[in-house]
């Protein structure tokens, strides 16, 4: 099915095309890995709405992305509970480890480092989102656990992706 396709059929479940635009965004963001100008019109044409209400949409929630991000995007709660709790020392760790700022992506694309505003799971403090998976009671040693793990994840679909690309018999 086409990314219109997903669009009509997920639009065809709210009463007002305008209902419609964060479910449509997800479609199109995971079809396009990120949110360029021409996707955004694209997808306020198919729902039949004003651009202005797509873009308001894409820039201001920060599951959407306007931006390429890495495979891997961190994004570290900075809310006073994780403050409170150590985030601010483990942003300057991640920007350290990984030998870039904030806002940035690393060279081989693999990680994207965000900061935002909540992400509402405070008993977790200080918590970080990767994906759609939540990361909390976080400390330098469990940072570290997880940027070997996502490392090793990126390694091991690199191979299998490799193994598939042969031609059978090599």
């Amino acid at each position: 099915m086409s990314m219109r396709e997903k669009i009509k059929a997920a639009a065809a479940r709210y009463p007002n095309q305008r209902s419609a635009i964060m479910p449509a965004l997800l479609i199109a963001q995971k079809e396009h890995g990120y949110l360029p100008g021409p996707v955004l019109e694209e997808v306020a044409d198919i729902l039949g709405v004003e651009r202005m209400w797509v873009y308001e949409l894409a820039t201001f929630y920060t599951l959407f992305h306007t931006e390429p991000v890495g495979l891997f995007h961190l994004q570290l709660c900075d809310n006073v509970s994780c403050m409170l709790c150590g985030s601010e020392d483990l942003l300057k760790h991640l920007e350290a480890v990984l030998a870039i700022k904030k806002g940035e992506t690393t060279p081989d694309g693999m990680f994207t480092l965000s900061t935002v505003e909540c992400l509402g799971a405070c008993e977790m403090a200080p918590v970080m989102q990767v994906g759609d998976d939540y990361h909390g009671n976080l400390d330098v040693a469990r940072v570290n656990a997880l940027l070997d793990n996502l490392r090793a994840t990126a390694a091991r679909a690199a191979s299998i992706e490799h193994v598939c690309a042969q031609p059978p018999g090599e």
